[in-house]
């Protein structure tokens, strides 16, 4: 069975470049009716890239890494996965030498505009998750209209964390729920674990079922704290630029042979 006969479930998966013998082989034992519905990712390696390649800084890392974005969002989409997020720039990140810090905004901007064609042609809708009030202007303003431009798509959302930390986002939400319980809104009775939830960035997403991080690195780094409890973690050795939709497969293979209790029995 080819990559474009294995449809069971997921009517009809368009993937759209040439299948290799790899993806083929990973391809071969998904099962389609067991797909995650959300994918989240921690995009790392970047810097070790450059610095293996002994590359002059570590935005050329970085600045490769965007055909992974573009490889995962592809493989996301054409998978017909309900939702991408990746972990695009962390609240700590802020602390980073200014000039790697302007150049990663710039190369932001760039994406941003560049790749409204290709999020259109693939049904995809971009949201964002953080504090974006503290990037700066210019990329604010492109961010919004990179949104609006695909707001009408029906497809894969990818959800870009950009000023992100987790613990940030509960705090936000503490505060959102508090300002309610102060209003008269709600009260500390009606919070459960489902409502608190409903504070957080984009609850319409869901919790991901699947993490992966690339660069064999095993740590969450304040990366949706409160939406991985049950999550399955995948850790790829794979350095971020060179990831491709072969590690995305292996990815969802991987986790297609884990047993999800839910901290129950079976």
């Amino acid at each position: 069975m080819s990559m474009r006969e294995n449809t069971a479930g997921a009517s009809a998966i368009r993937l759209l470049e040439p299948v290799t013998p790899d993806e083929q082989a990973v391809f071969e034992r998904l099962d389609l009716q067991r797909l995650p519905r959300h994918v989240a990712v921690i995009m790392d390696g970047n810097g070790r890239w450059a610095r293996q390649r002994s590359l002059p800084e570590r935005i050329d890392g970085h600045r490769a890494g965007i055909d992974a974005v573009r490889a995962a969002t592809r493989t996301a989409a054409q998978l017909r996965l309900d939702a991408l997020t990746l972990y695009s720039f962390s609240t700590e990140n802020w602390s980073r030498p200014k000039t790697e810090v302007t150049a990663l905004m710039s190369l932001l901007e760039t994406f941003l505009i560049k790749e409204i064609p290709e999020l259109n042609d693939n049904n995809i809708r971009l949201v964002a998750s953080g504090q974006i009030e503290d990037l700066p202007k210019s990329a604010r303003n492109k961010l919004a209209h990179t949104m609006e431009a695909t707001a009408s798509n029906t497809g894969l959302v990818l959800n870009l964390a950009l000023s992100y930390g987790g613990r940030q986002e509960i705090v936000l939400a503490v505060r959102r729920a508090m300002q309610e319980a102060a209003e008269g809104r709600t009260s500390p009775e009606e919070m459960t674990a489902e409502r608190f939830g409903s504070y957080l960035y984009h609850p319409e997403l869901g919790d991901p079922e699947l993490l992966l991080r690339t660069s064999g690195e095993m740590r969450v780094s304040n990366f949706l704290l409160w939406q991985i409890a049950y999550t399955e973690f995948v850790y790829l050795p794979v350095l971020w630029p060179d990831f491709r939709r072969v590690h995305f497969l292996e990815a969802i293979a991987e986790y297609q042979h884990r047993d999800r209790r839910f901290g129950g029995v079976r």
